[in-house]
């Protein structure tokens, strides 16, 4: 378990790290490319779009073909499409290089999150999935690190690094036992399991923090722009924020196993809407900054409570943990593309405050759902 845990951090990691780095490049390519905000949103959200194509059909060949093959396939694809976007140089070449990634993406998730889930005991499901985000998120650290080194050095070495790693990756996984592939479901028991209605909340409340993120990687580093702030200013903050989140994130994970899901993930929303809702009126650099600062906190305290509770409600549902993890890409996913290309597409059009206000109220919202349903599952058990 000790080294499926080392190798799966690292998969998470590398990922999330080049995900990540575009966002200090943002303003750069707006800038030499003549984006409008609605093409910046589009490049921002070309990787999870590629995701949400390729979660569902990635959820089943882990549960088919087993993690292993989808994992290397998924490192092998990402490092592809990196090396190309490393070296693109026109907008269709950009998007079409983060699309790609995110399928690898996908690939790659699903099969170390099924790995994983389908390896790790019961009891101890939130902690290794807290602990793995929270690796993902250091990735999310770095990642703006990594984008503002290749501002300065090119993106051609930067970017060219990650097919060399996940090479890499996966030799070491091809050294690792394989787990059982368990039962196999048919297409009509899965989709009755995928429909049931504890799964779809259960994605739905991965989703809403998505949409977040999403909203987050375009209008904040291009405000922080606006402002005056350079590459290494967005890349300053949304460390800073993720350090918050990776630290949170390990955390609750192991709170989410002993107190319940809900709790933890709606108090997470509610502070993430909090300092969403308060973005367009930021003036000033160090409000925008703080602000995003807010904004971190909450996501690291709602999404690996949001995941957990996907995967428990699958296993409840006997839907396989494979495609479980396919559903946690499609509710990531869709919220990234859902949140950056329509922020970047209303802010264009009405400004920042539409966007943010309306996604807020979202997150608002699920915060209500989640703890309405916390409290009715307590009331099923006393009533039991």
């Amino acid at each position: 378990m000790r080294r499926l845990l080392f190798i799966g951090s690292a998969v998470v990691f590398l990922d999330v790290v080049f995900y990540a780095a575009i966002t200090p490049l943002l303003p750069g390519y707006v800038d030499d490319l003549g984006l409008s905000k609605t093409s910046a949103g589009v490049l921002s959200g070309a990787y999870a779009a590629g995701t949400l194509v390729a979660s569902l059909p990635a959820g089943f060949m882990a549960a088919r073909l087993g993690p292993r093959h989808t994992l290397i396939a998924g490192l092998l694809l990402l490092g592809a499409a990196s090396l190309a976007f490393g070296f693109g140089s026109h907008i269709a070449l950009l998007d079409a290089a983060r699309f790609a990634q995110g399928v690898g993406g996908a690939l790659a998730w699903a099969g170390v999150m099924t790995w994983l889930i389908v390896t790790a005991p019961e009891s101890r499901r939130g902690a290794v999935i807290g602990d793995v985000l929270a690796i993902a998120i250091a990735g999310a650290l770095l990642g703006p690190a990594v984008g503002a080194l290749a501002h300065v050095v090119g993106t051609e070495p930067v970017f060219s690094s990650v097919l060399v790693v996940a090479v890499a990756l996966a030799v070491l996984a091809l050294r690792l036992p394989v787990p059982a592939r368990g039962d196999r479901m048919g297409v009509r028991e899965t989709a009755a399991a995928t429909t049931r209605p504890a799964v779809l909340r259960a994605t739905a409340f991965v989703m809403a923090p998505s949409v977040l993120f999403g909203v987050m990687a375009v209008l904040v580093p291009l405000r922080i722009n606006n402002l005056g702030g350079g590459a290494g200013v967005v890349a300053a903050g949304f460390m800073a924020g993720a350090a918050f989140e990776a630290v949170l994130s390990a955390w609750v994970g192991r709170v989410s196993d002993r107190v319940g899901r809900s709790r933890p993930y709606a108090l997470g929303m509610v502070v993430s809407a909090a300092g969403l809702a308060l973005l367009p009126a930021g003036q000033a650099l160090g409000v925008v900054l703080v602000l995003l600062t807010v904004m971190s906190v909450g996501a690291g305290l709602c999404f690996a409570p949001a995941v957990a509770m996907l995967s428990d409600s699958a296993e409840a549902s006997g839907l396989h943990q494979g495609l479980a993890a396919g559903l946690i890409n499609v509710a990531w996913a869709a919220g990234q593309v859902l949140g950056s290309a329509g922020s970047g597409a209303t802010a264009s059009v009405a400004g920042d405050a539409l966007p943010c206000l309306v996604v807020a109220a979202m997150l608002v919202a699920a915060a209500l759902a989640a703890w309405q349903n916390d409290i009715g599952r307590t009331r099923y058990v006393a009533r039991a």
